[in-house]
């Protein structure tokens, strides 16, 4: 009783004011520990010590969560990375070390760098960004908005300081379908190219060099660059078609004109010596015949080395090679000069690439009797080499034979099996009667397969002349 008197007594008291709660410890302070190992995965382009130095990290640093996080997001600021992560622990050998990881996923759109018009030759250009960005690559530059406006800024930082200061903007431009680059030049409006003549020439007039460019050049914003890709592409053929190997560009000035707005181009043509075509031959192994495809090139040696024909040469043995069921075959070729006896040799490569062979032929549009007909005029047999000149010729042939009546519109199709390598056809037929379907002539109407039979694979030489049939039959039957 006396306790619970001295309690309750208590509580009559005036209340007691509260101690203040005591503070909470301090927070710890993350685990720093020296770095003892860093590497880098998934990186291609860029080098792990290119990836680590934009990263800002170094062995034997002192580092945690918080110097990773900021090395990751420096690395993510740059904008040569589309992903970036890292991890990080204790060496397993019990030392308090880190052992770190950043894992790179790099951006896919780059292209080569090109400097142009800016006053400072593009090498000095080039090597002062070297010396700012670790990343830096004229063979490979992101192609993104971040990396470009950085470059940007150290261009024009660069331009300043050579006291030739000047706005510069990047592009992504092209001079083929496939063949992008990003260029580096000044801001302000390019002249556009008003006229174009030509000094030196004599081979070819005046009026022929301008006619072959004019279409092309006149309107062009102007770089020397880009008027000489044009000569490249528009006057060089001219003279090679003629034996002119050599032909060469040695000055291009512009000049101001006054009717028009732009500029007019000089020209300067060294014409060079008239060279000989010499030894043309393939520089390596081939699948199908080789004395059979340089005699469907009908490379001309010892006369003048005339490129046009070369090129159609080589065109013809790439149609060869895609009769023989070589459908992702390439050829290129590769010139070797000789100036002391103004010869040129060849080397034709060929890349053949996988061997397609026919699948299944399908017939859309006619009656059992039809079909059986089909099969027993289509040559293409299963396995063997597809020509993809053969499904189009063949339905010629039907049409021209007279094999169905009321025939109407035929259309031929193929799918292309690409992992197996394999070619389906399907042929359709319909009648000049919507109502109908074609129907045979009495007897066995059209070219039985005796008389196909020797097409084989080069079907579709029906359309070539009589030499090249007999090649392209040569090559199949050398396989």
């Amino acid at each position: 009783m006396l306790a619970a008197g001295c309690g309750f007594a208590q509580t009559k008291r005036p209340p007691q004011k509260k101690a203040a709660a005591p503070s909470p410890p301090a927070a710890a302070p993350a685990d720093k520990w020296p770095i003892q190992r860093l590497t880098v995965e998934g990186n291609h382009d860029y080098t792990a010590e290119q990836v680590l130095a934009v990263a800002g990290l170094k062995i034997g640093q002192m580092a945690g969560k918080p110097e990773f996080d900021a090395a990751r997001d420096r690395l993510l600021g740059c904008g040569a990375f589309e992903n970036v992560s890292y991890k990080f622990g204790p060496d397993s050998d019990g030392s308090k070390t880190y052992l770190a990881t950043f894992q790179v996923v790099e951006t896919p759109t780059a292209y080569p760098v090109r400097m142009e018009d800016l006053g400072v030759a593009a090498k000095e250009i080039e090597d002062f960004l070297h010396q700012q960005d670790p990343l830096f690559n004229t063979a490979r530059l992101p192609a993104t908005k971040p990396v470009l406006d950085h470059y940007v800024r150290l261009v024009e930082d660069f331009l300043a300081s050579k006291e030739a200061p000047q706005k510069v903007k990047a592009e992504v431009m092209n001079d083929a379908p496939d063949q992008y680059f990003i260029v580096f030049r000044p801001a302000k409006a390019l002249p556009a190219v008003a006229r174009v003549t030509f000094e030196g020439n004599k081979v070819i007039t005046q009026t022929v060099l301008q006619d072959a460019i004019w279409a092309s050049a006149v309107g062009l914003p102007y770089t020397e660059k880009a008027l000489r890709n044009l000569l490249d592409t528009g006057i060089r053929p001219l003279y090679e078609a003629r034996g002119r190997i050599r032909v060469a560009f040695p000055s291009v000035t512009t000049e101001p004109v006054s009717d028009v707005e732009g500029i007019k181009v000089h020209v300067t043509v060294d014409e060079g010596e008239v060279y000989s075509l010499a030894k043309v031959a393939l520089d390596g192994p081939v699948p199908l015949n080789p004395e059979a495809l340089m005699k469907a090139g009908d490379f001309k040696s010892g006369d003048i080395a005339n490129f046009d024909r070369v090129s159609e040469g080589v065109e013809r043995i790439h149609v060869a090679m895609r009769k023989g069921g070589y459908l992702e075959a390439k050829v290129t070729t590769q010139r070797k000069l000789n100036d002391e006896k103004k010869t040129v040799d060849v080397a034709v490569h060929v890349d053949a690439g996988p061997l397609f062979t026919m699948g299944k032929v399908t017939y859309v549009g006619l009656d059992l009797e039809g079909e059986a007909e089909m099969n027993r005029m289509w040559n293409l047999k299963p396995g063997s080499p597809f020509n993809p000149e053969y499904p189009d010729f063949f339905l010629k042939r039907v049409r021209d034979d007279g094999v169905f009546d009321h025939l109407g519109v035929t259309k031929a199709e193929t799918k292309i099996d690409d992992k197996g390598h394999t070619v389906d056809v399907t042929l359709r037929f319909a009648a000049d009667d919507p109502k109908t379907k074609p129907g045979r002539r009495g007897g066995r109407g059209g070219r039985g397969g005796e008389e196909m039979q020797g097409l084989g694979v080069g079907a579709g030489e029906g359309y070539t002349s009589p030499s090249a049939f007999a090649a392209m039959h040569q090559i199949v039957k050398d396989r």
